[in-house]
């Protein structure tokens, strides 16, 4: 669909390598077409004209992993609930995202892709909002010793290969999904998911080194929520996280919101491993901007009190952050812009295979873009040049 042109004027660009000088951009049919320095003259007409002045801009972030908000859950929710939650990260400097699914009936999945296929297929008519490129299965192929909050009713096994062929897929869009390599047959899993394009990352596992390994040269490189529900490290038994760290060629998501990982710990992770190998993900769930109080969640009550959630088992229920309070977390460590940038927004791109078309601010891509002024509030979100 095509828009009136848009021209950003004093746009302090946030790249991956460094915060280049104030500059132009000319979004035109919902890609950055120019990218000029700050004296260049741009003779156009342009109807939407934005002085980003004190701010700087970044691309758009990728949530890969959300179970929901403002009242909405994933796994119950239709097409237009889904777009609400859209419009709602969207405020939040979310330009694009994959709904997660927790594990449920083959019914309530059938229901959620279908709700997700009518989405991606009309959200180029509506309102904007951030995108849904696809969907995140987190299980149901996982350990029950590592299952969180997660419901171990609706876990399954990997025997006959019929297991991945019935569960409810994209007409079109990525599929993502969290498994345990320890599953029965489960480095046969990750093989034939891998074969049907498939993401696959490591979670809710207590997987031993060898069973990593193979996992790996299977196909399955990134590690779910690091620290999270996977064994830690030990100076007899290297644990998940160990392993994840070892590992160069493993990258992870990490849930930045002081409570499921320490602040030093974030801050140790990114140390370790860098920019380049780690994902800022919100984990959120659908009480998120609900504030405090109890919430009713796959099944079960949930309170939320000061930012953390718990069931009724005692467990972390799932985060209320957006990725924008990822960012800010980030921020607050110390770490430079271009590095979180990464972190929020390239990073998830090479993940999904989208790192041409999304991801970072270049001529050609989609003009999905977030400018956050210098007390961390987001002064315009624009979506394929529309502004939200």
């Amino acid at each position: 669909m095509k828009h009136s042109p848009v021209l950003l004027k004093n746009a302090a660009i946030i790249s991956q390598n460094q915060t280049a000088e104030k500059k132009s951009i000319l979004i035109q049919d919902n890609r950055i077409s120019q990218i000029l320095s700050e004296n260049e003259i741009i003779d156009i007409s342009s109807e939407q004209v934005f002085d980003l002045q004190d701010a700087e801009l970044y691309a758009g972030f990728i949530d890969i992993h959300n179970h929901g908000a403002i009242g909405i859950d994933v796994n119950n929710a239709n097409a237009d609930d889904l777009h609400k939650a859209s419009k709602f990260l969207a405020a939040k400097g979310v330009t694009a995202w994959l709904p997660t699914l927790v594990p449920d009936t083959d019914e309530n999945y059938a229901k959620t892709i279908k709700a997700i296929d009518q989405l991606m297929q009309t959200q180029d008519g509506r309102e904007p909002a951030a995108r849904v490129l696809g969907v995140h299965y987190e299980g149901p192929f996982v350990s029950e010793k590592m299952c969180g909050a997660l419901r171990t009713q609706f876990f399954k096994s990997f025997k006959t290969g019929d297991e991945v062929e019935n569960l409810p897929k994209l007409k079109n869009g990525i599929h993502l999904t969290t498994l345990a390599p320890e599953v029965e047959n489960g480095i046969e899993l990750i093989k034939e998911l891998r074969k049907q394009d498939w993401i696959v990352s490591i979670g809710h596992t207590k997987a031993d080194f060898q069973t990593l390994e193979n996992a790996f040269n299977a196909g399955a490189k990134h590690l779910t929520h690091f620290f999270n529900a996977m064994t830690g490290l030990h100076h007899r038994e290297i644990g998940v996280v160990g392993w994840g760290l070892a590992k160069k060629e493993v990258t992870f998501d990490i849930i930045a919101d002081g409570v499921h990982v320490h602040p030093q710990m974030l801050k140790f992770a990114f140390d370790y491993k860098t920019s380049e190998n780690l994902i800022l993900i919100s984990d959120s769930v659908s009480p998120t901007g609900l504030g405090d109080g109890d919430f009713e969640i796959w099944g079960e009550k949930i309170s939320v009190a000061g930012g953390k959630t718990q069931n009724e088992r005692g467990s972390i229920a799932g985060s209320v952050i957006t990725m924008l309070d990822a960012f800010k977390m980030f921020q607050s460590l110390g770490v430079s812009p271009s590095e979180i940038s990464k972190m929020a927004s390239l990073n998830p791109a090479r993940l999904l295979g989208r790192e041409q078309t999304h991801g970072s601010i270049k001529v050609g891509k989609r003009a999905d873009l977030v400018a956050i002024d210098e007390k961390g509030n987001i002064k315009l979100v624009l979506i394929g040049g529309e502004k939200i």
